[in-house]
């Protein structure tokens, strides 16, 4: 009975991870082009490219918790977004080279390393967009924690077998795609789809509906 239950809450979190849901307002409103573009209006990303304007923006958010190395800037934002979002150095150096230049960030050396920091311009500025700097990393968390979900829905299916495990892939791909279709639909088709959804997690798990 024990190991029944846990089945039913795995199958749960497998089939809301495919799913997906939408987070308040949907992931990519109110943010400019290059974040908004790579996320398509949905919950899983298609890019994971912040603009420039928003990537100067998160590094002074990151700045206004304490100076930092430019390696460290690209660690914590990799931690923030739960492995979903790493910048490579191509993008954040010049960035905060930039906010050097325009004074927002300030930069001093200690030993081989530039260590940036915020300056009052840069806090003035990052206080007029603190809204959008924290949607931003909320945006990234929540899709950071939506992927850590997915990975530990499948962390325990085996597939040794390539062809097996693209198979697998491509349904999870494909009932993805159908729920994602099925966004708005009337009350009787939602019923629809849950039903079908209830019955095959039953046959996955061989057990009767």
């Amino acid at each position: 009975m024990m190991n029944d239950h846990k089945h039913t809450r795995r199958m749960h979190h497998i089939l809301h991870a495919i799913g997906g849901h939408r987070g308040r307002g949907g992931f990519g409103r109110g943010f400019g082009p290059g974040f908004s573009r790579g996320f398509g209006g949905g919950d899983i990303p298609k890019g994971r490219k912040l603009s420039s304007e928003e990537l100067q923006l998160v590094l002074l958010a990151l700045l206004a918790e304490r100076p930092a190395h430019g390696y460290e800037l690209i660690r914590l934002l990799e931690e923030k977004s739960g492995g979903f979002y790493t910048p490579s150095p191509g993008m954040v150096y010049p960035a905060l080279t930039y906010l050097d230049e325009i004074g927002h960030a300030a930069v001093s050396q200690e030993g081989n390393r530039k260590l940036y920091s915020l300056t009052d311009d840069g806090r003035i500025y990052l206080e007029e967009n603190k809204d959008r700097a924290d949607q931003i990393l909320e945006t990234l968390a929540r899709i950071g924690s939506r992927m850590a979900e997915v990975r530990e829905a499948f962390s325990g299916v085996d597939a040794p077998d390539p062809k097996t495990a693209d198979a697998f892939h491509k349904a999870r791909v494909e009932l993805k795609q159908a729920l994602h279709s099925k966004r708005g639909c009337p009350p009787e088709e939602v019923q629809r789809i849950a039903d079908i959804l209830k019955k095959a997690a039953a046959d996955i798990l061989n057990k009767p509906v």
